[in-house]
């Protein structure tokens, strides 16, 4: 069979478009059919050679399609999910699992079922940097980490749209379950978990709609503790003109300091440096600038698919346990809201 993989996708907007589908190609697999109920989205993945159907049944029929990436709106995960789980399908599914706690929980439920390989995309997992961070971490360079910080942020108004005539699906509460800390606060929470080999287990947060004149947050401040007691603090962003500086990672240790610039996102590159905790002198730590996330990510999932001793890397109970950390950090703030008026 090889270590080619036949892809199929569930809603081909412009993650699927820009960065999965060339991840595909560019680790030697195949994209075999799409599935997007848009006729628009549908075209695009004709263009690049893929069969397409309006619905996830005919994706289904296809037999070459081994593993499948879900990128619907957040409200649609469970559907794919389930149906996919049933199907026997490998199935990778874009964060948040899902735009509520219960459709997670039924979709852990689903995956546990039908006893398929399941992964969610957390492609910053995949970054070179980040791996190089860890491995740093594990070997040690920072001493005693004590912190992990993260600014993760864009600009996303009312008007952003993938497709023409699209609508911009991750500011309508209903589909999207949040704003801002909904999008992009997995990514950090389960950075912290890949950098440290350990979980958050205690969260606040604190939203803002301060900018976008829409009904989901536009940003939001978390913070966070481990099991040992590493500190956690994200700003995630709708909110932050993208000319500004606006993407960093940084694990604080005994011993030292280590930095990434420009890595959190779907392209390759960025920076990485390690600061002396004793001279604060800076050096710079190499990685594969060359490979982007996605593509490590579908060389990964790929990888485990074919070799399932390294399906460990992957773990459903592990990414419902962030979404349950979102669910309290929302909550958190609802009830902050309730006590003030």
């Amino acid at each position: 069979m090889g270590d080619s993989i036949g892809w199929g996708i569930v809603g081909y907007g412009w993650v699927a478009r820009d960065y999965m589908a060339p991840g595909i190609r560019a680790a030697g697999h195949r994209l075999v059919a799409v599935s997007d109920s848009g006729q628009a989205s549908r075209a695009a993945a004709e263009a690049e050679g893929a069969r397409t159907h309006a619905d996830i049944a005919g994706l289904l029929s296809e037999p070459e399609v081994e593993a499948v990436y879900v990128a619907t709106p957040n409200h649609l995960h469970r559907e794919a999910v389930e149906a996919l789980a049933a199907s026997g399908k490998a199935v990778l599914c874009e964060k948040p699992m899902a735009a509520s706690l219960s459709d997670a929980e039924a979709m852990v439920a689903a995956v546990s079922k039908g006893g398929i390989f399941y992964g969610t995309a957390f492609d910053q997992r995949h970054h070179p940097a980040h791996r190089a961070m860890r491995d740093a971490i594990r070997q040690g360079r920072i001493g005693a980490v004590t912190t992990i910080r993260i600014v993760y942020a864009c600009w996303l108004d009312r008007a952003w749209t993938s497709f023409a005539g699209q609508d911009n699906w991750r500011i309508d509460p209903l589909k999207a379950g949040g704003g801002a800390l909904m999008d992009l606060a997995p990514h950090g929470i389960d950075l912290v978990d890949f950098l440290l080999d350990e979980s958050i287990e205690d969260i606040a947060a604190l939203t803002q709609a301060r900018a976008q004149d829409y009904a989901v947050d536009d940003g939001a401040l978390l913070i966070g503790r481990t099991g040992s007691g590493i500190l956690a603090n994200l700003h995630v962003a709708y909110n932050c003109p993208d000319a500004l500086p606006r993407r960093r990672l940084e694990a604080i240790g005994t011993k030292g300091a280590l930095t990434a610039i420009d890595t959190m996102g779907q392209v390759a590159g960025g920076t990485l440096s390690l600061t002396d905790g004793v001279s604060g002198q800076a050096q710079a730590l190499s990685f594969d600038a060359e490979a982007s996330p996605f593509l490590e990510q579908v060389r990964a999932f790929g990888s485990a698919l074919r070799r399932p001793a390294e399906r460990d890397a992957y773990s459903a109970e592990r990414d419902l346990h962030t979404m349950r950390l979102l669910a309290r950090a929302y909550e958190g703030c609802r009830t902050a809201r309730v006590v003030e008026d």
